[in-house]
């Protein structure tokens, strides 16, 4: 073999990209120490691009189809390597493959519960997930922002850094989706259709596309579970009353205590009651009240409070259960107390009608 065919092996004439595999993204060409004649055959197949990179600097991108390297067709690697004339001396440049076809069935998912923000419930802890596609659709922006100079670049690398980012975008998708969280579990389609615009939105500065995104399934906490099953079986939405049916919860469950503060909570809870059925009782008479004596008047509402017992709130109690509980030390001159029509819960004592009812109940011995 003479010199002049060694040297010409040592220069690279046809380079093109094979995929052979399912999860690579980004391969680079092995270059290794050979140079790139001028007039070399660069084909680039249907689902690929190619970028060319000089120095660290991106240079041209190829689409799919045959080239003839010249001068002509690399105008910005001609520039970086400051080419003058039409000079067609060998060259070195990195030369990435890219692939652009759907890479499916990626999984997702949320490693910690995500925190929400509900105007009925509160705060809420969910757990999600579910499987998305994408492609890459610009490749120089996609090397510059994720990839890298990574020579051999698959989903396996990619997709543990989109995950972080689709559980942020879907946490903020969600919380803009407007969905009630009682009915996350009935709009799936929802959900994924509200993610799917906000990381396409999002993604495109990475030069990527989310092409589907499904959401498979949301998690929630137990206790939320059954509140919001309890919240669903209220025959209207009824704030009012998804607090009194708490706090009669978190009464009964107190009341299982021993000793006195569990037997004085476990009474609030029977004043309750109580108080309850007397009200649906005392609606039952005024009606028939006043449909014998033909009397269309309404009478006028009973004083009823509402008191803080063992740190909840308990009823709405009348008077003469407000007295009873005064006597069994429940209700002391500073307990909380709130009827309708008050800005803010007040001590006792400071009620007009309540006053009276510390008149009849002996201070304590010192």
């Amino acid at each position: 073999m003479g010199l002049f065919d060694k040297l010409k092996n040592e220069f690279i004439d046809i380079i093109d990209w094979v995929d052979n595999t399912n999860d690579t993204i980004v391969w680079k060409f092995p270059r290794y120490q050979n140079e790139i004649k001028m007039g070399a055959k660069l084909t680039v197949r249907e689902s690929q691009v190619a970028v060319f990179m000089n120095e660290g600097k991106i240079a041209d991108v190829f689409q799919p189809g045959m080239y003839t390297l010249s001068t002509e067709n690399t105008p910005l690697l001609a520039t970086l390597k400051g080419w003058k004339y039409g000079f067609n001396s060998p060259f070195k440049a990195d030369i990435f493959f890219i692939s652009t076809r759907q890479f499916i069935d990626q999984k997702w998912g949320t490693k910690n519960p995500i925190t929400l923000s509900d105007p009925r419930f509160g705060f809420i802890e969910l757990r999600s997930f579910g499987s998305f596609a994408f492609r890459v659709t610009d490749g120089a922006k996609f090397i510059k922002e994720i990839a890298g100079t990574d020579e051999n670049f698959t989903t396996e690398e990619v997709t543990e850094q989109l995950r972080s980012m689709i559980v942020s975008k879907f946490t903020d998708a969600v919380g803009e989706g407007n969905i009630p969280v009682e009915k996350f579990a009935a709009n799936m389609d929802e959900l994924s259709k509200i993610g799917h615009e906000k990381l396409n939105a999002d993604f495109v500065e990475y030069g990527l596309s989310i092409t589907k995104f499904l959401v498979e399934n949301v998690s929630m906490p137990e206790e939320l579970k059954k509140e919001i099953f309890n919240y669903s079986r209220l025959n209207a939405i009824d704030m009012n009353k998804l607090a009194q049916f708490n706090t009669a919860n978190a009464i009964g469950d107190a009341a299982k205590n021993q000793g006195l503060g569990g037997a004085g909570v476990g009474m609030g809870v029977g004043f309750g009651m109580g108080n309850m059925m007397t009200n649906m009782f005392n609606n039952a008479n005024n009606v028939n009240q006043n449909t014998n004596q033909g009397n269309n008047t309404v009478p006028p509402p009973l004083t009823q409070f509402h008191v803080v017992v063992n740190g909840a709130q308990a009823g709405p109690f009348n008077l003469e259960q407000l007295q009873a509980m005064v006597n069994q030390g429940q209700l002391t001159r500073t307990t909380l107390v709130w009827k309708a029509g008050m800005a803010n819960w007040a001590a006792a004592e400071a009620q007009p009608e309540l006053v009276t009812l510390f008149n009849s109940v002996p201070p304590p011995i010192m």
